[in-house]
């Protein structure tokens, strides 16, 4: 009972003293501020970005291997790779043959065009050539309709999938199957569209594409010739294996003398995450490195402001004795006020970083879990009580006698 009435009494007094000195009090929070605006805004991008990346790596599939011209992460070796030889869209039908691990292959192929329908028109839109096997290897769903055969692929027949932002800038309120597009400028029948798939890593969306029969895209798009080769694998327990497979299988039809390179990559991916984890542990060590920085300045601004009040109201502190009050009980007063100073600038800086969040989510994707929120008044209340502590300590070993004499 006696510690709280303490407590209570304590909190009342902190209080007061941080609203006399309002403008102090404000300009001491600025390090904290700073602080938590950074710990939080880096928490809140690395949390945007996994789940974006999680999203977006669910739809590349840990079970698919992918045979393309460049690694996805180049590095400054780049210049070894332009001149390789493009990855050809006959080599899709080679390795099904060959491949024992296989469960599906399909070649892509890309390029943009026009999109039409009636009077509603689409620019730049990316279309995508390939086979009935790529519903297998990308993970998509179909929401409705169906995705191409195999005999409309082989007889290269005008059909075509759209993504669900097609659908819904050209069709709106009309069902899309069976209706008649142009795709630039030859006609297509809409046989299937695909779920929302959202963004790739928050930043290029999925759901803008048009899928037709790959020897369509060949004779419409005759110098578009880099394709890339998706294999799906039979087993993921077996995908080191299948790699292997693939790498002699892409040797053969390369016909590369067993002293030269490969002229090719096979990404998969385990490469998207290591290069995520390298991403995500330089941010968060420029964050932390950021935040440390700006939370010693926010402590020692409390600590120095904390001398002062321990200072200025030195008399107080003796009368405060002289009446009664325990050393605990003055201790407790200024290490609460010290907190309360670490906490206005936890809010103020939480508050600052969901606003700045709204605006960097334009950019890349950010999240705000509650963990962070709370990680975030914690670490400000923490500053406060490792700040205010030693003036605190100091303020409750005054000398009543010789503080009354203070002037």
């Amino acid at each position: 009972m006696k510690f709280s009435l303490y407590l209570k009494e304590s909190f009342k007094v902190a209080l007061q003293s941080i609203l006399a000195h309002k403008l102090r009090s404000s300009l001491t929070t600025l390090g904290i501020i700073i602080g938590i605006v950074s710990v939080t805004l880096m928490n809140m991008t690395i949390e945007g970005l996994r789940g974006a990346f999680e999203r977006s790596i669910s739809a590349i599939g840990a079970d698919v291997l992918y045979v393309q011209k460049w690694p996805w992460f180049a590095g400054e070796d780049w210049w070894k790779y332009r001149n390789r030889r493009e990855i050809q869209i006959k080599f899709a039908s080679e390795i099904k043959e060959r491949s024992t691990y296989a469960l599906a292959v399909a070649p892509t192929i890309f390029a943009s065009s026009t999109v039409r329908y009636g009077s509603n028109v689409l620019e730049n839109i990316p279309v995508i050539g390939t086979t009935e096997e790529f519903i297998y290897t990308s993970g998509m769903a179909i929401e409705s309709g169906r995705f191409m055969t195999e005999v409309e692929v082989k007889a290269e027949r005008p059909v075509c999938v759209i993504g669900a932002e097609i659908a819904e800038k050209l069709f709106t309120n009309i069902n899309p199957i069976g209706k008649e597009i142009k795709i630039a400028g030859r006609t297509f029948r809409v046989v299937g569209v695909f779920e929302k798939q959202g963004k790739f890593l928050g930043i290029e969306s999925l759901d803008d594409r048009v899928y037709i029969p790959v020897g369509q895209f060949v004779r419409m798009f005759p110098w578009r010739f880099g394709a890339s080769i998706a294999v799906k694998v039979k087993d993921i327990n077996e995908i080191e294996e299948a790699r292997e497979e693939l790498r002699g299988i892409m040797r053969a039809l390369r016909r590369l003398k067993p002293w030269e390179e490969d002229d090719f990559a096979i990404n998969r991916q385990e490469l998207l995450l290591n290069a995520y984890n390298q991403t995500v542990g330089v941010i968060g060590t420029v964050g932390i490195g950021i935040t440390i920085l700006s939370l010693i300045v926010g402590g020692i601004g409390i600590m120095n402001i904390m001398f002062v009040s321990v200072k200025e109201r030195t008399k107080e502190i003796g009368i405060r004795k002289a009446v009664g009050a325990t050393q605990r009980a003055i201790l407790l007063q200024f290490l609460i006020e010290a907190i309360l100073i670490g906490l206005l600038g936890g809010i103020i800086g939480l508050i600052f970083a969901i606003l700045l969040g709204f605006v960097v989510d334009q950019v890349i994707p950010t999240s705000l879990p509650l963990w962070v929120a709370f990680m975030a008044i914690l670490i400000s209340i923490f500053v406060g009580v490792v700040s205010g502590f030693i003036p605190a300590y100091k303020a409750s070993k005054v000398d009543p006698v010789e503080s009354l004499r203070y002037e």
